[in-house]
């Protein structure tokens, strides 16, 4: 079993306050900003690398002007209010919450002070994050992803690159308030595109791992991995299915690079850049209450051809020439 304490490690420079002196950079804050992120990755993930890059890309230089320290829990969503205490312990200036709904409501529920920027967030006012898209209110404001919208077309691509596609396996953490949210989503769209959606609720990484190693041939002509990393279930699915010839369809290219058959989301690089102009505006002043949640602009289809020739899928020149990426 891992040990719970590797997933409370804080990454890269450490939270301290600096003064900085003979900087060239007049618009700049007066001293380092310390940038709390917070995520159920078992990482940095794509989102806070595009933040960090976002940050660069507006003048700001990393340990003069700001240091990012990472509080990642490794798919344990439980332990999320906890890593975000640790945050407030150690004094950040801003939050950023990536991966989904469940770490900003952590920051949301251990700080009513310091400013909450979510990336990624279905429905936060829904969540009760923000009052509103357009006056969020309070400390909280952030970047959408559009996942409400996302689902339903994710399933339709998935229909398109498997040919005979007819019953889809989805196996959720039955533990995640905002996984079982999106049931309703992925229900309604496999109704109306002719699927049948296979639901299977989890609570452990081994009950998960338990369930997809006892997939019988034929009892799933596809596995739809949620978009929640909770449990490590997009992983377990990743490392499963390839052995059991299983298509997949998945919510990050970071799977498909592994292997996975295909993805499509909104980008999550372009998403944490998004989120460092919202951080500029903190820095430079603004208050969250007075700052729009935004909603992504880049959207990414990616298609692994060596996944689908290992399982005999002849992707459709139509779907091909939509995708953003194709790995060969």
């Amino acid at each position: 079993m891992r040990d719970p304490r590797r997933r409370l490690l804080i990454l890269g420079s450490v939270l301290a306050t600096a003064d900085l002196v003979g900087r060239g950079v007049a618009a700049q804050p007066a001293r380092l900003i310390k940038i709390g992120a917070l995520s159920d990755a078992w990482g940095p993930t794509h989102e806070i690398v595009g933040l960090r890059d976002g940050l660069h890309a507006l003048g700001y230089q990393e340990n003069k002007d700001f240091v990012i320290g990472v509080r990642y829990t490794q798919g344990g969503a439980a332990e999320l209010p906890a890593a975000a205490r640790d945050l407030v312990r150690h004094g950040v200036d801003i939050f950023v919450a990536s991966g989904g709904g469940s770490a900003a409501k952590a920051a949301q529920t251990a700080t009513q002070r310091t400013p909450i920027v979510f990336v990624g967030v279905s429905d936060p006012v829904g969540l009760g994050l923000v009052k509103s898209f357009a006056r969020p209110g309070g400390n909280v404001t952030g970047i959408a992803d559009l996942e409400t919208e996302l689902a339903p077309k994710r399933m339709e691509i998935f229909r398109e690159l498997v040919p005979g596609l007819k019953r889809v396996l989805l196996v959720y953490d039955a533990t995640n308030a905002d996984a079982v949210e999106k049931l309703a989503i992925y229900r309604d769209a496999a109704r109306r595109l002719g699927l049948t959606l296979l639901e299977i609720p989890v609570r452990s990484e081994e009950e998960a791992r338990a369930t997809l190693t006892g997939i019988r041939k034929g009892e799933a002509d596809g596995l739809l991995a949620p978009r929640f990393v909770s449990l490590n279930i997009p992983g377990l699915i990743n490392e499963i299915a390839s052995k059991r010839a299983v298509p997949t369809m998945f919510h990050h290219p970071f799977f498909v690079e592994r292997g996975g058959l295909a993805s499509y989301s909104a980008s999550n690089h372009e998403l944490g850049r998004q989120a460092a102009r919202l951080v500029d505006k903190i820095i430079k002043g603004a208050k969250p209450a007075d700052l729009p949640v935004e909603q992504p602009t880049k959207f990414e289809l990616v298609i692994n051809l060596k996944t689908a020739k290992a399982l005999g899928i002849k992707i459709p020149p139509s779907v091909l020439v939509r995708a953003d990426r194709v790995i060969e």
